[in-house]
């Protein structure tokens, strides 16, 4: 078992919470976590020890899949070393996908909590030192626990596996649509008002940090969104350019009909998933039955990703085939992540239902 909440370590992978202005006008990556700690006012009386490791000082949007897989084993390391819980800054442009991949690699009971800033240290109203004395108190609180990863942001609790970002510039631009928040940080103090109810988490010795089965090449995972009149050119020969891919669809999964045959031949060679491109809500099963309904293309091989994004259905798909998941392996787990299926369709033992969680692993429905 970790350690005690009280001693949390930040990582720090940059972002804007960690820009300032350069003489031109334009933020860029400048402080280290430390410097971020040190300019957060009320942290001392928490009372709570904090240390800071520096991992990257990049954007958001340059924060690479490996990088997580890596910072994953490092989040492993130092909570068995001692420390009781994690903190991650970072760009808010891939909070929602970079705390979805954590969160299947992570098995611990221990929080990991990741938040950043809307708005850097140099502009007025900067909300990076809240969001970061928030974080803290969160990843120290006892109520967190058994949560896995969570996202801390304007003083609000968020699961990463329902978690998006909803606004380029508002700092209140975190939401859960499907599901709402788990909780929210009031007067230094976190309070949730609802709990998840399992986990689903990948074994970390299943996963070849991010770069697929031994000896192979960089997994690489498409996405596609469909849009208006699509005329399918960029599917043209992707099943030699990619291992899998995610089609972000109209509504709750459908298509144009002339992209069913397309779609349904990449099926045939990599493993497809059928997303919904609304931001919200599941992709369905069988209410639609028109050539190019979900109906239509899940007979014809496409894997449902239910309640899963595009976004977090490509960081799943990712997390599966670097763990050398089969077709049959994948569907299963999109069953029970997506929120479609029962939680023993998960391909992992399920090691969690309220007591603690191995080192191993661990997995449940939503």
């Amino acid at each position: 078992m970790s350690g005690s909440s009280g001693r949390v370590l930040v990582f720090g992978l940059g972002g804007t919470i960690a820009m300032a202005a350069t003489g031109s006008g334009g933020a860029v990556p400048e402080f280290s976590p430390a410097q971020l700690l040190a300019a957060v006012p009320g942290l001392a009386a928490t009372g709570v020890e904090v240390r800071a490791e520096e991992l990257r000082r990049v954007p958001g949007g340059s924060v690479r899949l490996t990088d997580l897989y890596a910072l994953a084993g490092v989040v492993r390391e130092r909570l068995a070393a001692g420390f009781g819980a994690a903190v991650v800054t970072q760009g808010t442009d891939t909070i929602e996908e970079s705390a979805y991949l954590l969160d299947l690699l992570h098995a611990d009971r221990a929080p990991v909590v990741v938040t950043g800033a809307m708005r850097n240290p140099s502009l007025a109203g900067a909300d990076g030192p809240a969001n970061l004395l928030a974080a803290v108190q969160v990843a120290a609180a006892p109520e967190a626990r058994g949560q896995g990863v969570l996202v801390v942001f304007n003083d609000e609790i968020h699961a990463a596996r329902r978690v998006r970002k909803t606004h380029a510039t508002n700092p209140a631009t975190f939401g859960s649509p499907d599901g709402g928040p788990l909780g929210f940080v009031v007067e230094g103090r976190p309070q949730l008002v609802n709990r998840l109810p399992g986990r689903t988490v990948i074994p970390a010795a299943a996963v070849a940090a991010g770069d697929g089965p031994a000896g192979a090449r960089p997994v690489r995972v498409a996405l596609v969104t469909v849009t208006l009149g699509d005329d399918g050119g960029l599917l043209a020969g992707l099943a030699d350019r990619a291992d899998g891919l995610v089609v972000a669809a109209f509504g709750a999964g459908h298509v144009p009909e002339w992209l069913v045959e397309p779609l349904a031949g990449l099926a045939d060679r990599i493993p497809v998933v059928l997303a919904s491109r609304t931001g919200a809500g599941p992709v369905l099963a069988a209410t639609y039955g028109f050539p190019g309904s979900e109906r239509d293309l899940l007979s014809r091989g496409l894997v449902r990703a239910g309640f899963l994004g595009p976004e977090k259905a490509r960081i799943l798909l990712h997390a599966l085939l670097s763990a050398g998941a089969d077709r049959a392996t994948i569907t299963a787990a999109f069953g029970a992540a997506g929120g479609h299926a029962p939680a023993s369709t998960w391909p992992w033992p399920t090691g969690f239902a309220g007591g603690e969680v191995g080192s191993g692993y661990a997995g449940s429905i939503r």
